[in-house]
């Protein structure tokens, strides 16, 4: 141990008109262990790191992928997710989405996501809910990594309650803010009118009539794909009305009758490309009761959320 003197005080003081970053973000001088406090214990880590070069240890960095295996009775999937950092972004009918954007969309308005969640890397693949559930409800279920449908949200509760039994985590749906600035790239967030791009043929499937394998089409800048088109995705929120005013951590309405999809998905050969198109928009909303399934016609499934 180095030889204590009093003058080692002198750096010690110093150091206290440092700033130091806390986790939220603020700064607090001479708060070494950062927890928002500047007491005698940031005083004496100040003393022991001039006398032993010892530093607090930090807290450990989330990593920006996730993946998972999960096992079933006839079948193993393993899947991803990625980190979206926290960040502010204008939802709804932005500029680039021009006169195609519906009165739903309106008005666009700030949002403040003030925690970083993962979200799936791609839709929950018809291998993921077998494994899980046992049972393959999709109507479209020939070929391997294609996305489910043909769920309700109902029906994606009880998925994600019994892959958090299986797991111990908390798996949930995304917000319907969460899944719209993850579909704009999150604090990357381009002016592009689908997630990822202007050209809807790059990062969508939407006239194929059918779902097509996940993450065969360019990703966006998040690295998440199939966000606009293949098949939609059941948000947690009740729909409802946008708020005139900024807001924080929206989560909708308390209640409601329909609960809120996004994405867009594939459509048969027949419908015009406008209207196949339209709501795979980043900002178009959709909605459903809870208890529907759909129809062959109607693909929705679900992406996760942490």
């Amino acid at each position: 141990m180095k030889k204590f003197s009093f003058l080692y005080l002198i750096p010690v003081l110093l150091m206290l008109t440092v700033p130091f970053q806390t986790s939220a973000d603020d700064f607090v001088r001479g708060d070494c262990d950062q927890d928002g406090n500047v007491t005698i214990a940031d005083v004496t880590c100040l003393i022991d790191y001039l006398l032993n070069d010892k530093w607090p240890d930090e807290a450990p960095i989330a990593p920006d992928t996730l993946t998972f295996t999960v096992t079933g009775i006839a079948n193993s999937e393993t899947f991803s997710m990625i980190k979206v950092k926290k960040g502010s972004f204008i939802m709804g009918a932005t500029a680039e989405q021009g006169s195609r954007a519906e009165s739903d969309e309106k008005p666009a308005h700030a949002v403040t996501l003030t925690n970083d969640y993962y979200i799936g890397v791609t839709e929950v693949t018809q291998e993921l809910w077998l494994a899980v559930m046992g049972v393959n409800p999709s109507y479209y279920n020939s070929g391997s990594q294609r996305p489910v449908e043909h769920v309700s949200w109902n029906q994606c509760q009880e998925f994600i309650a019994k892959l958090n039994e299986k797991t111990g985590l908390q798996f949930r749906l995304p917000t319907e803010a969460e899944w719209e600035f993850a579909a704009r790239g999150g604090s990357a967030t381009n002016s592009y009118m689908y997630s990822g791009s202007n050209n809807i043929y790059d990062v969508s499937w939407y006239l194929e009539g059918r779902p097509q394998q996940v993450a065969k089409k360019m990703p966006n800048a998040l690295g998440l794909y199939d966000m606009s088109g293949n098949v939609a995705e059941w948000c947690q929120d009740w729909y409802g009305s946008y708020p005139n005013a900024a807001v924080t951590d929206p989560t909708g309405p308390t209640s409601g009758t329909y609960k809120v999809y996004r994405g867009g998905y594939t459509y048969p050969y027949s419908t015009t490309t406008s209207e196949s198109t339209n709501k795979h928009r980043v900002s178009a909303r959709c909605k459903m009761s809870p208890s529907s399934s759909a129809s062959s016609s109607l693909l929705v499934g679900l992406r996760l959320a942490l």
